[in-house]
């Protein structure tokens, strides 16, 4: 076992910030030591939201974009391990996901794509890295996604308890923690990626900070309805999904027959949207006991109160409440998948993501090797 100290690295869809957790990871315990969110540069945020958004793009254009966001990881996390007092020698790996800019698992040739250079983070740390933790999976059949219930399972399985975890970041995924059965977990649709992109367009703002501009606003049963209808909430798991099928353009077409509604009664469509489709499919796996919420949305009071007005008799909470920070699970999660890498063990779940069997996942980055002191 590589057991040791690990730092975890995430950017998800939202573009929010680079999420940077340092953990001591053993094959029985993972304990966060430290966290940073570094900035994300809103000139750079444009140009990766472009590209997800299907914006044509020069493959000079892509491998420069590849080098900058790995110098942003590798940024990210020399200030954490300044801040922390950490040398190289310190850490065992870096789990990093990098960004995600497509994901196509339905396509005839199923391809997803995260760029962000490892080889420029490992070059300014020192410590070796681990990406590329998608494509073995879908090279196994899988869907690639969700990759945090195997995480999940470690972390927050209960022996009694009926338990599902909740991560509304851009797009929202399900972890199924039922007590005498496979794990299971998929996305469930759009998180705050729409949201984001709908306040983004009209106040300038990247998220609507506790939902305020959403509950300024009221429900359009009619355009609800229609958006339910969209065929890709109707597929059965494992499906994933992303910024390529839910973006601005999917909200244009929704709105084409209705034209002349105020923007915050879109903006407050979008977020039951968002609840709605999250607790219908949790309602059809059997509910749980406990619904444990990270990622952005869990800091939305405007989502979590919808959750649970649509899930009575079920306790709608944050992880935090489980001991573990909803902010970092995700980088956490990458960590825990780096320390499985390096030693040798399966980081996917065949009923999770479809594949065809388990298997270890990423590509690893070394380290160069120094003297000996």
């Amino acid at each position: 076992m590589k057991s040791g100290r690990y730092i975890g690295v995430m950017s998800g869809t939202s573009l929010d910030g680079v999420d940077v957790v340092l953990a001591a990871i053993d094959r029985h315990m993972v304990a966060q030591q430290a966290s940073y969110c570094h900035p994300f540069p809103p000139a750079l945020r444009q140009r990766v939201l472009a590209i997800c958004q299907g914006q044509p793009l020069t493959l000079s254009q892509l491998g420069q974009l590849d080098t900058e966001l790995g110098k942003l990881f590798a940024e990210a996390v020399v200030t954490l391990m300044r801040q922390q007092a950490l040398e190289a020698d310190d850490i065992v790996a870096i789990g990093c996901h990098g960004q995600t800019v497509w994901h196509e698992p339905g396509s005839f040739a199923p391809n997803t794509l995260q760029i962000g250079d490892n080889n420029q983070i490992a070059a300014a740390t020192g410590v070796t890295v681990v990406g590329d933790f998608r494509r073995r999976d879908m090279a196994l059949g899988g869907q690639g996604a969700p990759l945090v219930p195997a995480f999940h399972q470690a972390l927050l399985m209960d022996s009694s308890e009926r338990r599902m975890v909740l991560n509304i970041g851009g797009i929202a995924n399900l972890s199924l923690l039922i007590p005498g059965q496979p794990v299971r977990g998929f996305d469930t649709g759009p998180g705050n990626m729409l949201i984001d992109a709908w306040i983004w367009r009209h106040q300038g703002v990247s998220y609507d900070h506790n939902g305020t501009w959403a509950a300024s606003g009221q429900v359009v049963p009619a355009l609800l309805e229609q958006m339910l209808n969209d065929p890709w909430f109707a597929l059965p798991p494992p499906k994933s999904t992303g910024r390529e099928y839910f973006n601005p353009d999917w909200i244009e077409r929704q709105l084409q027959a209705f034209p002349a509604l105020a923007p915050e009664d879109v903006q407050a469509t979008l977020s039951e949207l968002t609840a709605l489709t999250i607790a219908q499919q949790i309602q059809l796996s059997n509910g749980c006991d406990r619904l444990l919420v990270c990622g952005g949305g869990g800091r939305n009071p405007l989502l979590m109160a919808r959750l649970a007005a649509h899930l009575p008799g079920t306790e709608v909470t944050t992880t935090d409440a489980a001991g573990v920070s909803g902010d970092d699970m995700e980088a956490l999660a990458f960590a825990w998948l780096a320390f499985r890498t390096l030693s040798g063990l399966p980081g996917n779940l065949p009923a999770v993501t479809g594949a065809r069997e388990m298997s270890v996942l990423g590509a690893i980055y070394p380290a160069n090797s120094r003297p000996t002191r």
